[in-house]
């Protein structure tokens, strides 16, 4: 009794697993295209805003990538991962180099987690730091590198990503900071969005502090030694 008990619950857990993984397949397909207009984040925090009694707050407006400036494009790809369009979803080196800070037991670096992997938590994860979450990011991560281009995968990270409280993607912050489309944005403009993204509900792109300045500087900076973003 107790063997076949076993039998039947290893084979209920094979074919949920492998029915996961084709829902997983499924959407990640589905998603390369079809616009998102909705992430587990951005209910995550709309929970969030109903528990604290606030007024919810919810600002993501879907545009083509060919609808967002190309400067934007450049200052996210500068500010966040400059090897995004050459690695296959993991900046190794950026990795190496996060561990070796932590085993110095000095605080961990940006940087080692690419816009690919960005977008595949934005798009299918919650927001966590345990290893099983990161387990799925990797998954998700691979799933997108392989499925998607990278001109799509830009275009849903900057169509997903947080900017601001309640505010979502590159079209919803360039109304909100700059009262314009996000094809208008200026380099200076794209500078100052990207500047936020380390922790976009604490800072301002249109009311930057002296950190936020140094930031949009160096952003900056970055762009103009980059040159243009050129997908394959």
């Amino acid at each position: 009794m107790g063997k076949r008990l076993s039998q039947t619950l290893l084979r209920w857990l094979w074919k949920s697993a492998v029915g996961l993984v084709g829902l997983s397949i499924f959407f990640v397909i589905l998603f390369r295209f079809v616009p998102i207009y909705i992430t587990p984040l951005m209910l995550l925090r709309c929970a969030e805003q109903l528990a604290e009694g606030k007024n919810l707050q919810l600002q993501h407006h879907w545009v083509s990538i060919e609808a967002i400036s190309k400067n934007l494009l450049l200052a996210v790809i500068c500010s966040e991962d400059q090897t995004f369009l050459h690695h296959f979803g993991f900046d190794l080196k950026a990795i190496e180099h996060s561990f070796a800070v932590s085993d110095q037991g000095t605080k961990r670096l940006r940087g080692a987690s690419t816009i690919s992997q960005q977008t595949a938590k934005n798009v299918f994860l919650y927001p966590g730091r345990s290893w099983i979450r990161k387990g799925l990011e990797a998954y998700f991560t691979v799933l997108i590198e392989f499925c998607w281009s990278k001109k799509r995968i830009l275009e849903v990270y900057l169509n997903s990503i947080e900017m601001g409280n309640g505010i979502y993607g590159a079209e919803a912050a360039s109304r909100y900071y700059f009262k314009t489309g996000s094809r208008n944005l200026s380099r200076a403009q794209a500078a100052a969005i990207a500047a936020i993204l380390p922790n976009p509900r604490q800072y301002s792109a249109s009311q930057p502090n002296p950190y936020m300045k140094s930031r949009i500087a160096w952003i900056s900076g970055q762009m103009s030694r980059y040159g243009t973003v050129q997908f394959e």
